[in-house]
């Protein structure tokens, strides 16, 4: 047996600390403008951070094989202040388009397809895109994706995990996110989605594709993750597609129905959803939990579990304001050997609950909502347990609802003036003046 060399341990473990803080140590600061940004994307490093001067960049934003590290992401923002970066879609290409990235963040940028037929951020759904993971999309404006159905203006159609999609503003897209593929084989998991505001869409708001199985190998999670949905305005007052190209405002697919990710769950709660013509506001089946929302839909049904590509599962549909023309919550085809709760519900409907096992709703006609969502949203609650529930929906939703562009809350200025008055806001005054009640 060869003698130990402490010595040589030491010096073995102080060059492996010194090249990992010098890499680190390194990381930059850059500034990139539409002259010269696509040459210092090929550059960028763990940790480096690329700030985008105002202008209009008209060649993408292709993220291929860019990995920052859990400590040190990779960091890419429009200005913070003033004229933004606004990125114009090109024929043929994605404007962000993702394959093999992990840990970067995106923030601040104005993504304007110009009614072309791509989409605004992509994971790629190529064979050469194995995984996009960690990613942050935050405090975005999309608009212009909406000359098609199936334009979209966040979309996952590899592998995906662990993603925050954050305060982005979703503007007539044709689809507003659409996470997963249609054959189920490229799971979004264990998501953040929060605070997002996705205005008039022609088909989903939001969709989360079924999933098959989980991908081994690639380093995807394999303990049970919930993917969570809150504090977001979902709105199709205008713009929705009708017949049989309706879609609801939120689908969720069911996950592995065996094995890893088969126990993941959705957790949906505090958002707004209104107005979905000739569809549900929110259908789902698997692992739901849909808890103190607020739906309110003149123009269909609000809530309902069913089949979609599986069954519903362990579900509990709790404590939400829902007022619907057509159905309240339908709970159907659901198998006795799990639990469907549906309790303590405020629901107004001419077809107010069905399924499920019902402990403390309230039923009343639609026509009686009227003032009702005050005091649903005051009954039994502190000031401070209403601010903590929608304060951060509605701070968000000040964005296309204040009367003027607030100066000193500059993504806001970016947003046509002509949303201040949809319909929706309405509504989210009656959230502000309980909010802001002493």
């Amino acid at each position: 047996m060869r003698p130990f060399k402490s010595g040589s341990l030491l010096l073995s473990i102080a060059s492996f600390l010194i090249t990992g803080y010098l890499q680190y140590a390194q990381a930059a600061e850059l500034r990139g403008d539409p002259s010269n940004y696509r040459t210092i994307l090929g550059v960028l490093k763990p940790g480096d951070t690329l700030t985008l001067e105002p202008g209009v960049y008209r060649q993408g934003l292709p993220l291929h094989n860019l990995k920052g590290t859990p400590d040190h992401p990779i960091r890419i923002a429009g200005p913070a202040m003033g004229r933004p970066a606004e990125f114009l879609g090109r024929e043929g290409h994605n404007t962000v388009s993702l394959s093999n990235t992990a840990h970067v963040h995106i923030r601040r940028l104005v993504l304007n397809g110009d009614n072309l037929d791509v989409d605004a951020v992509k994971a790629e759904g190529h064979k050469a895109c194995s995984f996009v993971h960690h990613i942050l999309l935050e405090d975005l404006l999309i608009i212009g994706h909406g000359a098609d159905q199936q334009v979209v203006g966040i979309a996952s159609f590899c592998p995906a995990w662990n993603w925050i999609i954050r305060r982005n503003v979703i503007i007539g897209a044709g689809t507003g996110l659409y996470l997963g593929n249609s054959d189920g084989r490229a799971p979004f998991v264990g998501g953040l989605i929060e605070q997002n505001l996705i205005v008039d869409s022609r088909g989903y708001n939001l969709q989360i594709k079924h999933q098959i199985d989980r991908p081994a190998g690639i380093g995807m999670p394999t303990q049970p993750m919930h993917t969570v949905i809150r504090h977001n305005l979902f709105t199709k007052a205008h713009n929705a597609s009708s017949g049989v190209n309706a879609r609801p405002n939120l689908l969720l697919g069911h996950f592995p129905r065996e094995g890893t990710g088969s126990e993941d769950r959705y957790d949906v709660t505090h958002n707004l959803f209104f107005t979905s013509p000739g569809e549900a506001l929110l259908q789902g089946e698997g692992n739901l939990s849909i808890a103190r929302n607020v739906l309110i839909n003149p123009e269909g049904d609000a809530v309902v579990i069913r089949p979609h590509n599986d069954i519903p599962k362990s579900v509990d549909v709790r404590q939400n304001f829902i007022a619907a023309s057509g159905k309240g919550i339908s709970v159907s085809d659901a198998p006795s050997k799990y639990t469907q709760a549906v309790t303590g519900n405020w629901i107004f409907s001419p077809a107010g609950l069905t399924g499920g096992t019902q402990s403390g709703n309230q039923v009343a006609p639609f026509h009686l909502a009227g003032q009702s969502l005050p005091q649903w949203l005051t009954l039994a609650r502190d000031s401070a347990a209403r601010t903590n529930e929608f304060a951060p929906l509605a701070e968000v939703a000040h964005r296309i609802c204040a009367n003027r562009a607030d100066e000193n809350f500059r993504p806001q200025a970016w947003i046509p003036d002509s949303l201040h008055n949809h319909p929706v806001c309405q509504i989210v005054k009656q959230l502000s003046a309980v909010i802001n009640k002493p």
